[in-house]
């Protein structure tokens, strides 16, 4: 016994970092969505947001990763293309111009059907990894509290409501949000792949750069105007764009990557569930009644989480069973 207790112990306590790294990322993420907000309301475009905050993330993570540029093989090179597309670039403009749309709040929420997205995705190409019976049950319920998150304000849209959006804005953000979702979700099941085949920081800074790449086009479609170097130094822009760069976007990432490399894509997203509680609170604190704590919106949580959560405790017993 005395010998097996060093090794045992060391591999609780390495589990446990894990289990921290995955909610310190969530948590900043949570925090990302209000500090997106912030940007805009200070007249900066979703997708100017993300090339500020991506491009100064990329540049750290490159001074620190540079001995190797290109990964084993085109098909990998194609993948990360992938990674940064759809784990990058389509997702955050996405989010950032659902942000701009509706509540913090509701996008948070909606976007931790990410974790539910890829179970489903890998359990539609891997046989051995297909969902039971309990995951259905659970991702029913929780599309069910999507829905009342997106229909929460209804479908009419004469007139922006005293406390936040009207309801068509509002029903576009969450749509916008939902689409989010799905391409994380995507950007999960590649990252799997090459989580065996490469560090946590070369698949950072991969997935940056495509990611900048990417999003030019964006960028050019949607003729968004250059922000002045006043309003950029303004210490509100200052901090929140430093805040989603340095933390959010470097730090959250090289987390995240090498979380997933030791826990695997289901345990890691799992921790997503996490972040509408961030996110709801620190919007309540800092927007007041423009994004007020709801009976909607925390019924509409409860679904999403309940149900997420219920599938996979259920799975989890009826697998111990057998």
């Amino acid at each position: 016994m005395a010998t097996k207790a060093p090794w045992k112990n060391s591999s609780h306590k390495s589990l446990l970092i894990c289990h921290i790294g995955a909610l310190l990322a969530v948590g900043m993420w949570g925090g990302s969505f209000v500090s997106t907000k912030v940007l805009i309301n200070n007249g900066l475009g979703p997708v100017e947001i993300y090339i500020y905050r991506f491009l100064l993330a990329y540049t750290l993570v490159l001074i620190g990763s540079h001995s190797k540029l290109w990964s084993n093989s085109w098909r990998d090179e194609f993948l990360f293309l992938v990674c940064g597309l759809c784990g990058s670039s389509i997702y955050f403009i996405a989010e950032n111009n659902a942000v701009n749309y509706t509540r913090v709040s509701d996008v948070s929420m909606i976007t931790t059907l990410s974790p539910l997205l890829t179970t489903l995705l890998i359990g539609a190409l891997y046989k051995t990894e297909r969902p039971g019976k309990w995951t259905y049950v659970g991702s029913t319920i929780a599309f069910l509290g999507v829905g009342f998150i997106i229909f929460k304000d209804g479908l009419n849209n004469s007139a922006p409501s005293a406390n936040g959006p009207d309801a068509l804005s509002a029903t576009i953000g969450d749509l916008l949000a939902l689409g989010a979702a799905f391409s994380w979700a995507i950007y999960s099941l590649v990252l799997r792949k090459l989580n065996a085949l490469y560090s946590a920081q070369f698949i950072t800074r991969k997935t940056f750069f495509y990611g900048l790449i990417t999003a030019i086009p964006f960028w050019i479609i949607s003729k968004e105007p250059v922000s002045s170097p006043e309003t950029l130094l303004r210490p509100e822009v200052l901090v929140n764009l430093l805040f989603l760069g340095l933390l959010c976007s470097m730090m959250a990432y090289l987390l995240w990557a090498w979380v997933m490399g030791k826990l695997g894509a289901i345990t890691t997203n799992n921790y997503l569930y996490v972040q509408p509680i961030f996110t709801m609170i620190i919007a309540a604190i800092l927007f007041g009644k423009d994004d007020p704590i709801t009976f909607i919106g925390c019924f509409g949580c409860f679904l999403i989480i309940g149900g997420l959560w219920l599938g996979d405790y259920m799975t989890r017993r009826d697998a111990l069973r057998k």
